[in-house]
C-alpha cells in the first residue's frame, strides 16, 4: 500500500506568535506531513537558513526576498497567515515555479470593525476627552469642533471583502453618497464609481482598503491631502505604505483635515518619536485589526489546509502567483 504523497514532506512557519499550532499539527500530521516553527524575526539570512529544506513555507510578517526564496531547495509554496503578500517576492517564486498564496477571507469582520471604531473615535474625538476626565478637568462644553455623519459622503479607496463589509457596517449612519474608488469593483445600488481625486475632494470620512503594490505606494500623499476638507477623517486599517506618514503629519498640523485613525505603518513598529503621535487628533492601535480569537484559529487553520492542498498534488485554492505551463 503507497504512502500520501505528503509522507516525509515538512511544513515550516518562518515566524512564531500564535499561542498554539495545534491545528497544523493536526491537519498536516493526517497527511503524513510534519510542521516545525522556525522563528526568524525578520532576519533574511536566518530565513535563508529556515527555508532550505521545507516543502511548504508559512509566513507572517518576515520578508521572504528572491535571495531566500533561491536557498528553497524543494519547496513547493510559500502561504501567507493572512492577506497581504507584500513581504514575498512573488517574482522570484514564479520562476521557480512555487505557489505563493494567501488567506483572503479570513478576519473581514475584525478588520471592518476596526476600521468603524477607529472612524468613530476620531469623529467623536474620544482622544481628547478621554485625556480630559483622566486629568481631572470636567467641561460640557465645546473643546473641538465635531460634525455629524449622516448627510454626510463616505468615500472607500478599495471594495474588496472588507471594504465590502465596512460599508455595510457604516451604512446605518446615513450618508447621503457613498463614493468607490476601485476600478475593478461591482458596485452595489447607492455606491458611486469614483476617481481617487473626486473621492478625495468630496468625502468627509475616508478609509483605505486597497493592497500594498508599487501602484498604490504613498497612494495618500501630499497632493492628495491637499484635495481634502479641513473637516476630513482618513482611517487606514489595511497598509500603511499607502499613506505618506509625514505628509499627513504636516495636514494635521496645519489643520486641513480633521483627524486620522491608523492601525498600520509603512515601518513597524514605527518611530515613537515621529510627530504623528503627538497629535490629539489621531487614533492608532498597533496593526491589531485582523484580531480575534476566532479570526486567529481561521488564519491558521486555512494556512494548513491550503499547505495540505499543495502537499497532495493540487495548485492553493488562493494562488497568487500563477504561470503558463510551457
Amino acid at each position: 500500500m503507497s504512502g500520501s504523497p505528503a509522507t516525509g514532506a515538512l511544513v515550516v512557519a518562518i515566524d512564531d506568535g500564535y499561542p498554539s499550532y495545534d491545528q497544523e499539527r493536526a491537519l498536516l500530521g493526517a497527511v503524513g506531513a510534519g510542521f516545525s516553527v522556525r522563528p526568524v524575526r525578520g532576519n533574511v539570512e536566518a530565513a535563508c537558513a529556515a527555508v532550505r529544506d521545507a516543502d511548504v513555507v508559512l509566513v507572517r510578517e518576515s520578508p521572504l526576498p528572491r535571495s531566500a526564496i533561491e536557498q528553497m531547495a524543494r519547496a513547493r509554496a510559500v502561504i501567507r497567515y493572512g492577506i497581504g503578500v507584500d513581504n514575498i517576492d512573488q517574482q522570484a517564486a514564479r520562476e521557480r515555479r512555487i505557489y505563493v498564496a494567501n488567506v483572503p477571507d479570513y478576519g473581514i469582520e475584525e478588520v471592518a470593525t476596526q476600521t468603524v471604531a477607529l472612524a468613530l473615535a476620531v469623529v467623536r474625538r474620544l482622544r481628547l476627552h478621554d485625556q480630559e476626565v483622566r486629568a481631572g478637568r470636567w467641561s460640557t462644553g465645546v473643546l473641538a469642533p465635531m460634525h455629524r455623519l449622516r448627510g454626510s459622503t463616505l468615500g472607500l479607496v478599495g471594495y474588496g471583502r472588507i471594504g465590502r463589509r465596512t460599508h455595510e457596517l457604516l451604512a446605518g449612519f446615513g450618508f447621503a453618497r457613498v463614493l468607490v474608488h476601485d476600478p475593478r469593483a461591482e458596485l452595489p445600488g447607492g455606491a458611486e464609481p469614483s476617481s481617487l481625486d473626486e473621492l478625495c475632494r468630496a468625502a468627509d470620512l475616508i478609509t483605505l482598503h486597497a493592497p500594498m503594490t508599487p501602484q498604490t505606494h504613498h497612494l495618500i500623499d501630499a497632493r492628495q491631502l491637499a484635495l481634502m476638507k479641513p473637516t476630513a477623517v482618513l482611517v487606514n486599517t489595511a497598509r500603511g505604505g499607502l499613506i505618506d506618514l509625514d505628509a499627513l503629519a504636516a495636514a494635521l498640523v496645519d489643520g486641513r483635515l480633521l483627524g486620522a485613525g491608523l492601525d498600520v505603518f509603512e515601518r513597524e513598529p514605527p518611530d515613537p518619536a515621529h510627530p504623528i503621535f503627538a497629535l490629539p487628533n489621531v487614533v492608532v492601535s498597533n496593526h491589531i485589526g485582523w484580531y480575534s480569537e476566532e479570526a486567529m484559529r481561521d488564519v491558521q487553520r486555512k494556512a494548513a489546509e491550503e499547505a495540505v492542498r499543495v502537499l497532495r498534488g493540487d495548485p492553493p485554492l488562493h494562488w497568487l502567483n500563477p504561470w503558463h505551463n510551457s
